[in-house]
C-alpha cells in the first residue's frame, strides 16, 4: 500500500518525518524498522501510534523525539532539523521542547512529587513559570499530594507525577510510550484523561505509542504501522474501530 503523508492541516506542525529510515545490521541480518516513513504531528493535537509487535512502532518514536539515530531522510520538532545537532546540542533540544512519558514512572525516590515534577527545570537552571505549574497541578489533581514521595503513592498517582512533569516545561510536544502500561484500567483511564485535557485545556501536542484499543480511544487520531510503514490512519477513533482495525491486519498477517 502507498501511503502519502498525513494531509497539512491549518495548525502548525509541532514534529515531522520525511522519508524517515531506521535500518539494524547489514547482509542477511539487516532489519529495516523504518521503510522511508513521512508523517507530521500538529500542534493541538493527539496521535496514537499502533501497530503489531516489530511494527517500527516504538521505533519511529523514538527517531522522532532524539532518542535514537536514524539511517535516513530527516526528522524536525519544529523548525529545528535533528540530523544536523551535535549531541550536546540534542540533549539540550531533549530537555527544552520535548517531554517524555514512559511505561516505568522515573521518579527519583529520594524527591517528593513537587521536587519531581520541577526537575527537569531544576537540572537547566530554569524557574517554572508558576501560574501555568498550577494549572498543570490542579489539572492532573495532585495539589494534596505535592509533599509526598514516590514510595507514599500510588501507581497512578505516580505516573500522574510523570505527567505532570513532562507538561511543567510547558514542551513544544511530549511523548508517551505506553505510559499506562504499568497502571490498572481505572488509573490508565485517569491518566488518558488527563493527557487528552492537556490538549484540549492547555493546547500542548501529544504522540503515544500503544498496543490497547481503548488508550488509543482517547487520541485525535490513530496512526497505524506495519512493516516499518505507515498502512492506515483512523480520526476521532472509537476503542471498537481500532479493535477492529488492529484484527484486520493481524488476519491480513496471518494470510500473507
Amino acid at each position: 500500500m502507498t501511503t502519502t503523508p498525513i494531509a497539512d492541516r491549518a495548525t502548525a506542525v509541532a514534529a515531522r518525518a520525511a522519508d524517515l529510515s531506521k535500518v539494524y545490521g547489514q547482509g542477511e541480518t539487516k532489519v529495516v524498522a523504518l521503510d522511508r516513513v513521512s508523517i507530521d504531528f500538529h500542534q493541538g493535537q493527539f496521535t496514537a501510534i499502533m501497530g503489531p509487535s516489530g511494527s517500527g512502532k516504538s521505533t519511529l518514536m523514538h527517531c522522532v523525539a532524539g532518542l535514537d539515530s536514524f539511517s535516513g531522510g530527516s526528522v524536525r520538532i519544529g523548525d529545528t532539523e535533528l540530523g544536523t545537532l551535535k549531541d550536546k546540542q540534542l540533549t539540550q533540544l531533549r530537555r527544552d521542547k520535548i517531554g517524555f512519558i514512559f511505561q516505568a514512572f522515573n521518579l527519583l525516590p529520594t524527591l517528593t512529587a513537587l521536587e519531581n515534577i520541577t526537575l527537569p527545570m531544576d537540572i537547566a537552571g530554569r524557574k517554572p513559570d508558576k501560574l501555568w505549574l498550577q494549572s498543570v497541578i490542579d489539572m492532573v489533581g495532585l495539589r494534596d499530594r505535592l509533599g509526598h514521595r514516590p514510595t507514599e503513592l500510588s501507581g497512578g498517582q505516580q505516573q500522574r507525577v510523570a505527567v505532570a512533569r513532562a507538561l511543567a516545561s510547558r514542551p513544544e510536544i511530549i511523548f508517551g510510550d505506553e505510559p499506562t502500561g504499568n497502571l490498572d484500567s481505572r488509573s490508565g483511564a485517569e491518566v488518558l484523561g488527563f493527557l487528552r485535557n492537556s490538549v484540549r485545556e492547555l493546547g500542548q501536542t501529544v504522540v503515544m505509542v500503544t498496543h490497547d484499543p481503548v488508550a488509543a480511544s482517547y487520541a485525535d487520531r490513530v496512526v497505524f504501522l506495519a512493516d516499518g510503514r505507515i498502512v492506515d490512519q483512523l480520526l476521532s477513533p472509537s476503542a471498537d474501530a481500532v479493535l477492529d482495525r488492529m484484527k484486520a491486519f493481524d488476519a491480513k498477517g496471518r494470510t500473507s
